[in-house]
């Protein structure tokens, strides 16, 4: 397997929101620029980082389960184990897994994307969400399209504004999917802490980082056409099969899993 273009360079003058999710989980593979955009959003930012990884584990692991063995993620982020191929391959040893990241700093970590388990198979696509076609034309060497695939947009589509077509580009994107695969994706949203927002797109716009929360309203468009499954779309923590959910507070993302028809 390829990973993109080992010269690709990183930019270490600016920030990117895969550097900055990462500081919010405990990582190290961020810079100065990144921090400090982190370090001004507010305190609730780590959480719901956090929970909101958790709901991407809950949700590939179930997936795995019901008999799903292709996955194509992305906007990836830099590895943080458990990774989205760790999970579903200890459910599913065969599984294929393909990453896909505009980050050249996640370029670096492919190889570590790309230890699979001996039954299956993992890549790693360097391209941008913002060139569909190009992504689904990569992921085809390795994922085969006739099958039920699940894509995963995890914490990605509030980097896209209005005027870049997030709707359109997931529509894209699911359109390629065969009946009997899935949309996971998770989405920032202020809904819950209105008070919030301000400081939120404060940090990020300082960053020079795009970022478009949306309520719960404009989350839906991405499931049009798609089944919901339960327990429809809600909150992170609130994602949960085959027990109940924790009781938690306020979150900052909105989320759901969707069945293609």
């Amino acid at each position: 397997m390829t990973a993109g273009t080992p010269s690709s360079p990183v930019d270490t003058s600016k920030p990117h929101p895969a550097r900055v999710y990462d500081w919010l989980l405990g990582g190290k593979d961020n810079y100065p620029v990144d921090q400090e955009v982190a370090e001004k959003l507010p305190a609730e930012a780590r959480a719901n980082a956090a929970r909101n990884r958790a709901f991407m584990h809950r949700a590939s692991a179930w997936l795995a389960g019901r008999g799903i063995d292709q996955f194509l993620d992305i906007g990836t982020g830099i590895p943080t184990a458990p990774n989205l191929h760790q999970v579903v391959q200890a459910v599913t040893p065969h599984a294929r897994v393909v990453y896909a990241d505009n980050d050249p700093i996640v370029l670096r970590h492919a190889e570590a994307l790309l230890v699979s388990s001996p039954e299956g198979a993992t890549d790693y696509i360097h391209a941008d969400v913002r060139k569909p076609e190009a992504i689904l034309e990569r992921a085809a060497e390795l994922l085969d399209f006739s099958r039920p695939v699940a894509l995963s947009l995890i914490a990605l589509m509030h980097f896209l504004p209005d005027e870049q077509d997030p709707y359109g580009i997931s529509r894209t994107l699911v359109e390629a999917l065969p009946p009997g695969s899935y949309l996971v994706l998770s989405h920032g949203t202020a809904d819950q802490h209105p008070e919030l927002k301000r400081e939120t797109e404060s940090a990020y716009r300082k960053g020079a980082i795009a970022l478009r929360m949306r309520t719960r309203e404009e989350v839906e468009p991405f499931f049009e056409g798609l089944d919901l499954v339960e327990p429809g779309l809600v909150t992170a923590p609130e994602w949960y099969q085959e027990e109940p959910a924790p009781v938690y507070g306020r979150s900052g993302f909105y989320v759901g899993v969707a069945r293609v028809r």
